[in-house]
């Protein structure tokens, strides 16, 4: 009950929930991650990746937008004044209006940094989602762009059904508004992070960093873009100045990603019979193939031995056995939760995580959902061996839609 009341990490229990934070930890498991995949030493990355963050983006108590580095559009994706009100420790005005939010509502679960290792997040199942990697599962976008504002809102006020993300429709619009800003501020953040570090060890990174000009830094105040090759500034700091305008870039661009859903052009509902059969049919044919994952009627209990992205990064896709207990032991000491199969979702249950009414769920079967094994698939203007037309499509939405009803 202690973790959650004082709502901070387990290393600032120690010493009380008022105890200064300094600075957000590195991102030590993506670094051992690198450091296997590319036979490298990531010391010397990360050591000057850390110093461009803090730079960039402030620390847990003090955050900071680069806003003099940013397009005007990209400037107003984050209120610098809602980013305060949501960090730091938790405190409240004599107006009755609350301070340090995130530490108050999210912590405990997603973690200081959003890395999805809070002090309660080994105990939840599935594990709280880790932000750094900038991979949201339920939006209204499509698979590889961000979500919306309004999505990540959407799950605050809703929660998510069948996880123990609950509903905080009970917070103010403000209060609400600050902690969707931070949220997208931890996922940028942390992209960023990763994204440089990765850099790192193509500008020649490994046990001391590179020449000075290769080096991760910020661009200086007078530095310009090069008015010709003999005139070029840093590399180091072009990258740099780079990654974090297209991961920014990439937020803004969400709502343009959005997936329209189209009006199905045939008579077809949840009340159809014949349009669930169709839809019954899709559902076990071999296109959709829906069944190969979530069994005959949707009941849950066919056979998976498939992992999501976040455990595939430092397991599988490295040529280890999620189940390999010593070969697990570095990267669970670096901050990974412990490798747990995928579970496909029982449709029976009528619980569909990220809602389910007719468009998200139409989303969901064309999107696929980004960072597990559900893919996606593609709508055709006629009936074909490729895909399926949006009619097939809502005939097979009716069909889910049917298998929660009693």
């Amino acid at each position: 009950m202690l973790l959650i009341v004082c709502s901070l990490p387990l290393v600032a229990m120690l010493t009380g929930c008022d105890a200064k934070i300094e600075q957000f930890a590195s991102n030590t498991l993506y670094s051992l991650t690198l450091a296997e995949s590319r036979s490298a030493s990531m010391d010397a990355a990360q050591t000057d990746t850390s110093a461009v963050l803090q730079q960039a983006f402030g620390t847990p108590n003090d955050p900071k937008w680069p806003s003099d580095m940013l397009s005007e559009s990209a400037r107003s994706l984050i209120d610098v004044d809602r980013l305060h009100r949501a960090a730091g420790p938790i405190s409240s005005l004599q107006d009755g209006s609350h301070l340090g939010l995130y530490r108050e509502h999210c912590v405990h679960c997603h973690g200081l940094s959003g890395d999805g290792f809070g002090p309660t997040s080994l105990a939840l199942n599935p594990y709280p989602r880790d932000f750094r990697h900038g991979i949201f599962k339920w939006k209204s976008t499509r698979r590889n762009a961000k979500p919306t504002r309004q999505d990540l809102r959407r799950t605050l006020v809703h929660g998510e059904a069948g996880t123990a993300m609950p509903s905080f429709s009970v917070l103010p619009d403000d209060e609400l508004d600050a902690l969707v800003d931070y949220v997208i501020y931890l996922s940028i953040r942390g992209e960023v992070e990763r994204e440089l570090l990765a850099a790192a060890v193509e500008l020649g990174y490994d046990e001391t960093p590179p020449e000075a000009e290769l080096q991760i830094r910020l661009p200086l105040a007078g530095d310009a873009p090069p008015a010709s090759d003999s005139q070029a500034t840093s590399e180091g700091a072009e990258a740099t100045a780079e990654i974090i305008q297209e991961v920014i870039n990439e937020w803004v661009a969400a709502e343009d990603a959005v997936v329209e859903v189209p009006a199905a052009t045939t008579v077809s509902s949840t009340s159809d019979a014949d349009a669930i059969e169709r839809g019954r049919e899709l559902f076990h044919g071999q296109i959709a193939n829906c069944v190969g994952c979530h069994g005959p009627q949707g009941n849950g209990e066919a056979v998976t031995l498939d992992y999501d992205d976040w455990t595939k990064e430092y397991s599988t896709r490295l040529g280890l056995t999620p189940t390999d207990r010593d070969a697990m032991k570095p990267f669970r000491r670096a901050g990974a939760p412990k490798p747990r199969p995928i579970v496909p979702r029982r449709l029976q249950g009528g619980v569909f995580r990220g809602g389910g009414d007719g468009e998200t769920l139409y989303r969901r079967i064309t999107q696929g959902v980004a960072g597990t094994p559900m893919p996606s698939l593609e709508v055709t203007e006629t009936e074909s061996g490729k895909g399926l037309t949006s009619d097939q499509v809502w005939d097979l939405v009716h069909y889910v839609q049917s298998l929660g009803k009693p």
